[in-house]
């Protein structure tokens, strides 16, 4: 065994756009709509300084999942959804419970949260491992490679692509139209809650909803790259685009230009090395990230050094 494996032009630079674009490049458009999607409310959420809050409706999945499961007797994707989707916006009004009701900052409240409902979730697969017939490994590390082999949605004669992609891309349109819809009001919430407030703006409203739109990008992610590694994939595109300029919606476009650059240097990356196609963008996202720490042209460490070399 070598530690890197055979390296092939033609096998990690052509193939996957040729003879295996319906593999791959089926893997690259599912993880881009991924992290374009959780980019978008994720710039939100670094914004109001609570990146760790995806960390927590994340890890509430698994136990949303093995709970639904047990209630239901099935693995359809409805009763999965509709589980997870109930325990990660439950996270989410756990921790505003902790915060507002006790002296626990928010995030000790956060930190409290996802642990014991991650937790739980093992102790219930634990417990029920004779009735709850569930893939742990996909549920934490998604199951990117199986998307391209699923049935297609079809309306009519169309073939709109795998029932996660089609879910993604109208999650990606919903994200989309809500931005414009709801743009004003999440950035006066965001820099300012009492002057919103004093505008009459329903703060708190806005803030159920943002956590809302994020347990729906988390649940629809999960699928594809796992419960752990969209927390990447929300928290990646925003603090890179962050460090490439200060204003809200440039950032929301790099964002989404870190996902497509991830998604596409993810899918060379795990060809070239055989491994996770979800853990191999996450790689790339945090190569995108460390180019921009160290070379904007603005924050960059080289830049400044430089600067600084030239002021003495």
């Amino acid at each position: 065994m070598t530690l890197v494996p055979d390296f092939s032009v033609q096998r990690v630079f052509v193939e996957p756009w040729t003879t295996e674009i319906g593999t791959h490049g089926m893997m690259a458009l599912v993880t881009f709509l991924v992290g374009a999607t959780c980019g978008l409310v994720g710039n939100f959420l670094i914004l109001r300084r609570m990146a760790l809050m995806g960390d927590a409706v994340s890890h509430s999945v698994l136990p949303g999942i093995a709970v639904a499961f047990l209630w239901t007797g099935s693995r359809g994707i409805g009763a999965m959804v509709l589980g997870a989707f109930v325990a990660a916006f439950a996270t989410h009004l756990l921790i505003e419970a902790i915060t507002r009701h006790s002296r626990v900052r928010p995030d000790a409240a956060i930190g409290i949260a996802f642990s014991t409902l991650f937790a739980l979730g093992v102790v219930l697969v634990a417990v029920f491992a004779d009735r709850v017939d569930l893939d742990q490994d996909c549920v934490l590390n998604g199951d990117l490679p199986m998307i391209p082999l699923e049935p297609p949605v079809r309306l009519g004669s169309l073939s709109l692509g795998p029932p996660p992609l089609v879910r993604l891309a109208g999650l990606m349109a919903a994200s989309v139209l809500l931005l414009v819809l709801f743009y004003k009001e999440l950035m006066l919430t965001s820099f300012d809650p009492g002057l919103a407030a004093g505008l009459g703006l329903p703060v708190r409203a806005v803030h159920h909803g943002l956590m809302l739109w994020l347990a729906l990008s988390v649940v629809a992610s999960f699928e594809a790259v796992g419960a752990i590694l969209v927390i990447a994939l929300l928290i990646l595109p925003g603090a890179t685009a962050a460090l490439l300029t200060e204003r809200m919606v440039p950032r929301l476009v790099l964002g989404t230009v870190h996902a497509a650059l991830s998604a596409v240097g993810g899918m060379h990356l795990s060809v070239a090395l055989d491994c996770s196609p979800a853990g191999a963008a996450v790689v790339a996202g945090a190569v995108w990230f460390t180019a921009a720490w160290l070379f904007s042209p603005t924050a960059g460490l080289v830049p400044r050094w430089w600067r600084a070399w030239r002021a003495t």
